[in-house]
């Protein structure tokens, strides 16, 4: 997946045209996680959900590409660290955070 979205911003020249500025794209993925939000809220098909969940996925990606990390390694890293931490219910739903009582 991270190749395809390589060549996306290759063949669109998103770093000679703005488009790996980070702000830039903190704004898109702001804008597709209010579709995400809209999907979910106006009970919309699941396929349109799964849309605007592809577009947010291919945004962070690209994030990743753009500032130059190894998002592989980055993800293995955190979820190392997530399968470690403690779980509680918290209104009713569960959270898994760092709980800093």
């Amino acid at each position: 997946m991270l190749a395809a979205v390589q060549a996306f911003h290759d063949k669109h020249r998103f770093r000679e045209t703005g488009g790996e500025e980070l702000t830039y794209r903190v704004a898109l993925m702001a804008e597709e996680l209010g579709e995400i939000s809209a999907c979910v809220s106006k009970g919309k098909p699941k396929a349109e959900l799964a849309e605007e969940v592809a577009d947010l996925l291919i945004l962070v990606m690209g994030t990743a590409i753009a500032a130059e990390f190894d998002l592989n390694a980055v993800f293995w890293e955190k979820m190392e660290k997530l399968m470690q931490r403690p779980s509680r219910m918290v209104n009713g739903r569960i959270r898994v955070s760092e709980f800093k009582d």
